[in-house]
């Protein structure tokens, strides 16, 4: 990614890259087609409240999944993620624009949202900013909040929508189904000697997971092909004994090993609660009726 490239650059953390950032990403990328210019983002590798503030902060997505919907969603090319540490922490918001985004990644255009805050203290405001770039001979925009239904788009509220469970009314503030990327691992070898074929995926650190539960999904491979997917979240009562949490995909109409690589998985529906079953028997008959249900789910796309 070279610093010399001339660069329209949206501001944001983003995450779960929802409708509200997309008004953002699209302005960004059509300012950038303009001028002749890349599309980019620039945020930070982790929470700066949390950092700051010490307190956790369970986010919607990894880095990863951050980077991958802003470029594959909405045409953005550069993803500048800076370490936020204590060197960013105490940059004067000022130099923050000038020094960082001017000098080191070239910006021409700065795009931001109306409760943008940035800068040592959180100094920097959207006014600031849109005054600061016009003294810089930049352009600037600022967007305006976004609602649906009376409700403000904030990954506060998607957060607290992901948590319960309700998938389906998160899509409908993101824009997109919820995503979790992670790497396959080992699990217990139940689900696929005496169940389905399942991935047993790895939660990357600091991310949340939906509520416990079954849910409708569908997983991605790597070479871009994707099939359906019961997926639960939980503690697997029946054969774990209730113990760690993991995300476990039922991969239908699929046959392979998926150890060790990598799989987005899209969640639309939650199915139903976790529940122990007496079985192992019984436990699959529920699986084949979630599996059938997710089947006709997905049909029209077929």
């Amino acid at each position: 990614m070279s610093s010399q490239t001339k660069r329209v650059i949206a501001l944001g953390f983003f995450d779960g890259v929802h409708l509200g950032h997309a008004a953002l990403l699209r302005r960004t990328a059509e300012e950038a087609e303009k001028r002749g210019c890349t599309p980019a983002v620039f945020t930070f590798d982790r929470p700066p409240k949390e950092v700051v503030t010490g307190v956790p902060c369970p986010l919607i997505n990894s880095p990863e999944d951050r980077r991958d919907l802003v470029r594959r969603l909405y045409g953005i090319r550069d993803v500048i993620m800076a370490p936020f540490d204590r060197e960013m922490m105490t940059t004067g918001w000022e130099d923050f624009v000038e020094k960082l985004l001017v000098d080191r990644w070239n910006a021409v255009h700065l795009v931001a949202g109306h409760d943008h805050r940035f800068g040592h203290k959180n100094q920097g405001t959207p006014e600031l900013l849109a005054e600061k770039c016009a003294r810089l001979g930049l352009g600037c925009d600022i967007i305006p909040q976004v609602s649906i239904g009376g409700v403000t788009v904030s990954s506060t509220y998607i957060r607290r929508l992901v948590e319960l469970g309700q998938v389906d009314r998160a899509a409908r503030f993101l824009g997109h189904p919820h995503t979790l990327t992670g790497a396959v691992r080992h699990g217990r070898g139940l689900g696929t000697t005496r169940l389905f074929p399942t991935a047993n995926l790895v939660i990357p650190p600091h991310v949340l997971t939906p509520a416990h539960g079954v849910y409708v999904t569908r997983v991605f491979f790597p070479d871009g092909e994707s099939r359906p997917a019961v997926t639960n979240v939980g503690t697997r009562p029946t054969v774990n004994n209730g113990r760690d949490v993991t995300v476990e995909a039922c991969i239908l109409d699929f046959e392979g090993d998926l150890y060790g690589q990598t799989l987005r998985l899209e969640f639309h529906r939650h199915l139903r609660d976790e529940i122990r079953f007496d079985s192992l028997e019984a436990l699959r008959a529920r699986i084949a009726a979630d599996a059938e249900t997710t089947r006709r789910y997905f049909e029209p796309l077929s």
